[in-house]
């Protein structure tokens, strides 16, 4: 009886322990996409007004994508904008040094050795008596699981951040 009583006390202490691993690593996972959401709206926040755009290539390839389509950003502001929302043009080449600042997806490594998929959405808006602004939305997902975002960020870009 003693042993029995052991092996049911022991099994519940491995069975805690497995579900704190999972929610540790869970926790890894989100606070890596967070980061890297971090870092990708910094890239931003150096850019000039007027270099915060995306290329034609990259938004076309975006566009084509059911995931990126799928999110709500896309679908409530940019797939077909009311005013005072518009798309932002698109360019042929990146005026940036960093590409990844005119690519709205791109896959990139995390710091835990994980892939994470970069997905970047932005477009022109309005505040009620403000001047026009560029809102842009990154949103972090594990490449593994892209139907489920682990990190989203939002920012508000106006022409005083220079042109």
């Amino acid at each position: 009886m003693a042993m029995t009583m052991l092996n049911v006390g022991i099994l519940a202490i491995v069975a805690a322990f497995n579900s704190g691993a999972l929610a540790l690593a869970r926790a890894s996972r989100a606070s890596t996409a967070t980061a890297i959401a971090d870092t990708q709206m910094e890239l931003f926040r150096g850019l000039k007004y007027a270099n915060i755009e995306q290329t034609t290539s990259g938004w076309n390839s975006a566009v084509a994508d059911s995931t990126w389509t799928a999110d709500a950003v896309y679908q409530t502001y940019m797939k077909t904008p009311a005013s005072p929302q518009a798309l932002i043009p698109t360019v042929t080449t990146c005026p940036n040094a960093n590409a990844n600042s005119c690519n709205p997806e791109f896959t990139t490594t995390g710091p835990d050795g994980r892939s994470y998929r970069v997905d970047t959405y932005m477009y022109f808006d309005q505040p009620s008596g403000g001047e026009q602004v560029k809102t842009v939305t990154v949103v972090v997902r594990d490449s593994n699981n892209v139907a489920k975002s682990l990190a989203r960020e939002t920012s508000v870009f106006d022409i005083s951040t220079g042109s």
